[in-house]
């Protein structure tokens, strides 16, 4: 087994992670939407943007494997690692409308535990990144958590999933969050929200998610302070770092208050 710093590792998602996001802007004029599941939107950004990380990290580490949004195919890698864990573009929806608020996500995982992350905006020119116990930064500068005092003080995010047969856990979500907290947003790529949670311009996101949205961005809020949970139980065998089920991630100050509020509501 090759030897792998955390810089090398870093250094190896970032290059990911840009790379994927300029795929992405130079096709945003010509995006060719399709429908998975008839509900979930992919785009030819989505898959380009896919092989263009494949691409990188396995020139960079050939030995590792690749868990992806849109690679899905073939037997899952061991999510007890070592494995990068990717989502080529986060925010769909909001890519296959020109809207800007898009990330790409890249982490590096081994035991469980998230070692390396890179998250890029590239339509705002931003990338967040982080080192297991190296605090995170925005563009090289490092970020903190908010301080918003108190709970009714707290903005925080959420999302909405594309299968929605069941709305009631949904709807109770948002009239908690909506009559305990100063108010909700609900921007439609959860990466970019949780890291959004680690720089301070949101003070909570909860949703229920999968491994690549959480991945790479939970490592970010993490290293800058924020607070990470679940109001459901991680299941056994399941590394808690790549867990995406009732994920809450948020500022020191306001996480009990939320957690106490939204658990047993569901996802």
């Amino acid at each position: 087994m090759t030897h792998r710093t955390d810089e090398e590792l870093l250094a190896a998602a970032v290059r990911a992670a840009e790379t994927a996001g300029r795929v992405i802007v130079a096709r945003s004029t010509d995006r060719g939407v399709a429908y998975k599941n008839d509900a979930e939107p992919v785009t030819q950004g989505d898959l380009l943007a896919d092989r263009a990380i494949l691409e990188t990290l396995r020139a960079a580490f050939p030995d590792v494997p690749v868990l992806s949004e849109e690679s899905g195919d073939g037997e899952p890698p061991d999510l007890h690692g070592p494995v990068w864990v990717v989502d080529p573009i986060d925010g769909t929806a909001n890519y296959a409308r020109g809207h800007p608020y898009v990330s790409v996500s890249v982490a590096y995982a081994e035991g469980g535990v998230t070692r390396a992350a890179a998250v890029c905006a590239p339509f705002l020119g931003e990338t967040f990144t982080a080192a297991l116990g190296k605090g995170a930064r925005l563009n090289g500068r490092p970020i903190n958590v908010g301080s918003p005092g108190e709970l009714r003080r707290s903005v925080v995010s959420t999302g909405f999933p594309h299968m929605r047969s069941d709305l009631g856990p949904l709807l109770k979500r948002i009239e908690l969050l909506l009559t305990h907290c100063q108010d909700i947003r609900r921007a439609a790529s959860p990466a970019l929200d949780i890291c959004w949670v680690g720089a301070g311009r949101l003070d909570a996101h909860t949703e229920t998610l999968h491994p690549w949205d959480v991945a790479a961005a939970s490592l970010v809020a993490r290293e800058a302070g924020a607070v990470r949970g679940h109001l459901v139980p991680v299941p056994d065998g399941v590394p808690a770092d790549l867990f995406g089920g009732g994920f809450l991630v948020s500022a020191p100050e306001v996480h009990d208050d939320l957690m106490a509020l939204l658990t047993g509501v569901g996802g």
